[in-house]
């Protein structure tokens, strides 16, 4: 494959030295915990921004889905196009992006403003996110690439847990439109840290694909609309054909793939699949994203309904999780360098699977409350077992000038497990809460992501190297 001619002193000799690495993980890390912080901490304003907008059901609906489908939907194409014009520079388009956006929300004066601007915020998302594990791939030796990945980890945990707790407290002292502003100085310091510490990398010559991309995007959009709408349009015949239309173009784009004349790239190198980690790392991250997706819903809804806990409360149950995760990413990253990844992988499904199941009976019998804690240590565990190994094993084999697809393919199929988890375990809880008491119906809706988890199990156990 041919690359961009470029001087010795513009593209630095890979890994970085330690110290350098770690100065791009952290100025890189800094945009990752805004984008993950963005996420949590817009779901605690939902009902001031009703209020104060004057905004029906379906608009804040809309608030989360414009982000998740402009998010989802281009990952394989900005992958790509970091591999093509240099993650240090599709990384720093896409915070610009995003922080402009998330200026413009803030000072939103109406609904289709608001919505607008945060489907701005996720194309921005979009374009970052696959850059950062693309970067750390390659700037880290491969024996270090575990510890960074905890780290990076570890930053996820923090933003998650800290998002709803920030979110509560700046609304109510400061305004919904601060939720956004707080962006802005956040991503003013990412550009400048990205800029100046992490370095320039050769880039591929070839031309992308024009009808790749437009298969992709199609493809992508018509999926995962469809199972967002799914459950408010109480899955009518169009919902279904409108899948089937987006699986029939995902088959379209599959054949392009497989015929592209040579002067082009392909927008997703089909035999990226032929490398036993990175097929089955893509089946186990599918799986844990159908875990995170669906299950913190009936969960949250059986703490505030059965329990009778407010929002507030019912998110300090689940703190637990996040907190241990933090605490021990960065060990479980360090022991994926010298242990297998897949094996640590297989231990973190493992144990969220029976967690999810003893979960299961909790919510059933009626439990008490503390009882939910020590459950919530336990799936803390379980995550952070799975996060830094399974990304290490995925990108372990893939080639350096196809890391930004590499990490565009890994993420577009988190969040296709997301979006299928949330309408899976929402079709779920539809279908039963009508039939069982509320314990009960939660209870069937958590099992289903025991039951997926298990395929994660065999996925990671599957790898040998």
């Amino acid at each position: 494959m041919r690359h961009k001619a470029c001087s010795q002193r513009e593209i630095p000799a890979l890994p970085l030295p330690e110290k350098q690495a770690w100065h791009a993980l952290i100025a890189l890390c800094i945009g990752f915990f805004m984008i993950l912080l963005d996420q949590s901490i817009v779901a605690v304003a939902t009902a001031t921004l009703q209020k104060e907008l004057d905004a029906d059901y379906n608009e804040i609906i809309w608030v989360t889905s414009a982000y998740l489908l402009s998010f989802a939907v281009p990952l394989l194409m900005t992958g790509r196009l970091g591999d093509r014009y240099g993650p240090k520079n599709i990384y720093i388009l896409g915070m610009v992006i995003f922080t402009i956006s998330s200026c413009v929300c803030g000072l939103s004066s109406s609904m289709l403003m608001l919505i607008i601007a945060r489907a701005m915020q996720g194309i921005g998302a979009a374009l970052l996110t696959p850059q950062t594990m693309s970067v750390i791939n390659r700037v880290f030796a491969r024996d270090r690439r575990g510890a960074a990945l905890g780290a990076w980890g570890m930053v996820g945990s923090l933003a998650s847990f800290s998002g709803p707790l920030a979110g509560g407290y700046i609304t109510q002292t400061m305004g919904w439109q601060w939720i956004f502003f707080i962006n802005i100085p956040i991503g003013f310091l990412s550009v400048f840290m990205v800029a100046r510490y992490v370095p320039r990398f050769a880039t591929i010559e070839r031309k992308i694909d024009l009808l790749s991309i437009v298969l992709s995007v199609c493809s992508v959009f018509a999926v995962v609309f469809a199972l967002l709408q799914g459950e408010r349009a109480q899955w009518a015949w169009w919902i279904w054909a409108l899948v089937c239309v987006g699986l029939a173009i995902g088959v379209l784009f599959v054949l392009r793939q497989r015929s592209i004349s040579t002067d082009r790239e392909p927008l997703m190198p089909l035999d990226l699949f032929h490398i036993p980690s990175f097929a089955m790392g893509n089946v186990g991250i599918f799986c844990m994203g159908f875990v995170i997706g669906g299950t913190p819903l009936p969960i949250m809804l059986y703490l505030q309904q059965v329990h009778q806990l407010s929002p507030l409360s019912a998110g300090f149950v689940m703190a637990p999780m996040a907190v241990i995760a933090a605490i021990f990413a960065p060990f479980v990253g360090r022991l994926s360098d010298k242990r297998s990844p897949e094996k640590l992988a297989a231990c973190g499904f493992s144990l969220s699977a029976v967690v999810l199941a003893g979960l299961c009976i909790l919510m059933s019998s009626g439990a008490p409350l503390f009882a939910f804690y020590a459950v919530m240590v336990g799936n803390g565990i379980g995550n952070v077992f799975i996060w830094a190994p399974n990304s290490a094993s995925t990108m372990r084999d893939v080639p350096m000038s196809r890391m930004g697809i590499g990490s565009g393919i890994y993420n577009t199929t988190r969040q296709l497990g997301s979006v299928v988890g949330s309408a899976a375990i929402g079709a779920v809880l539809q279908w039963r809460i009508g039939q069982d008491s509320p314990g009960s119906a939660y209870a069937q809706a958590v099992i289903l992501g025991a039951v997926v988890l298990c395929f994660a199990v065999v996925s990671a156990l599957s790898v040998r190297r």
